[in-house]
């Protein structure tokens, strides 16, 4: 008798990365061939990342893979300090090693769950590091995906917000997401067939935080209103939007040293006469660059520094995030720290 539906599908989405961490390391003339991958899980101890670590401890033995764990202790609540430690002893216990319980500051820039955010990557890039660990793997779901397009919508940030999470992303493609296609109800019906204990986070119950509002209210309503699918219908958006972001990302990097002087400095005529959403992404590019967060930068800002180029009057300068400013000067924009 085979494993749980549940249980083989979440182990099946887990193997086919492994495999392709394994074909990469392979052909990577940096890699050490002698010696086997390290791929970490990213748990937090919630049902997701706990169904991820038993996939991956399972697979691994099975491949030429090491297989290890992080938890990161943000410090928001009581005892999660103690709950770290006991996260790190369950991953322990399915057989991943290493295992580390990491502690991070969280700061305030861009809002908490944004904050909380950054110093988890933070975090877990750091461990990435220090491991030598190829990929880390994080246990986004279809659902998850579905409230990012949705939050990317309401922010109005374009299409690349409304592409949601990559299945690769990061440095190198560290961060691998194998549960994108998978629902949640998949995954908990796999810990539940496991016998995994899980830690439910009461801020994903929270009103005061947009996701879990969006999660218990938003997406009910919608689905109520339109019927079931809609989950599915925007993990579809995110996929389609992301092929034609990156097309127009591609454009943008192609175009970039054709609007520029032979100083680099970015000159206003030749951008005017660029299709708007590969100017945008080259203005943004450019902010990205003088050091404003991207994370922190809106549709908003976007717009207000492209009117420089479409509609120009003899406006000052633009501030943005990250103490970054632009100014149109000479028929040049010029985006620096100020």
């Amino acid at each position: 008798m085979g494993p749980h539906p549940a249980v083989a599908a979440i182990r099946l989405a887990v193997r086919r990365v492994l495999h392709d961490v394994i074909t990469e390391h392979r052909t990577d003339p940096a890699a050490t061939p002698d010696k086997h991958p390290l791929v970490l899980v990213a748990c937090s101890g919630g049902a997701d990342s706990m169904a991820l670590a038993s996939a991956l401890a399972f697979e691994a033995r099975k491949l030429a893979v090491r297989a290890g764990g992080i938890t990161v202790d943000h410090g928001l609540q009581d005892g999660s300090d103690q709950r770290a430690t006991e996260v790190a002893g369950r991953m322990a216990a399915l057989g991943l090693d290493p295992v580390e319980a990491v502690t991070v500051t969280v700061g305030r820039e861009g809002g908490p769950e944004a904050a909380a955010r950054d110093a988890r990557y933070a975090a877990l890039d750091d461990a990435a590091e220090r491991h030598g660990a190829t990929a880390v793997l994080l246990g986004h779901t279809r659902d998850d995906q579905a409230e990012t397009v949705l939050l990317g919508l309401a922010r109005g940030s374009g299409i690349r917000s409304l592409s949601g999470m990559a299945a690769v992303s990061g440095a190198a493609g560290r961060y691998r997401r194998p549960f994108l296609e998978l629902d949640r109800q998949t995954v908990r019906k796999a810990c539940v067939a496991q016998e995994l204990a899980v830690w439910d986070d009461p801020h994903n119950a929270d009103p005061a935080y947009t996701r879990s509002r969006l999660r218990h209210e938003g997406l009910p309503a919608l689905e109520k209103a339109l019927g079931k699918g809609v989950v599915e219908a925007l993990a579809r958006t995110a996929q389609l939007s992301r092929d034609d972001a990156d097309a127009l990302d591609s454009w943008a990097a192609d175009a970039e040293t054709s609007v520029r002087d032979e100083a680099g400095r970015l000159e206003c005529a030749k951008l005017y006469g660029l299709p708007p959403a590969v100017r945008r992404r080259i203005l943004r590019r450019a902010m990205i660059a003088e050091g404003a967060p991207a994370g922190s930068l809106f549709a908003r800002h976007i717009e207000e520094v492209d009117r420089l180029i479409t509609g120009w009057r003899g406006q000052g300068a633009i501030n943005l995030p990250g103490r970054v400013e632009a100014r149109r000067q000479g028929g040049r924009l010029v985006i620096r720290q100020g």
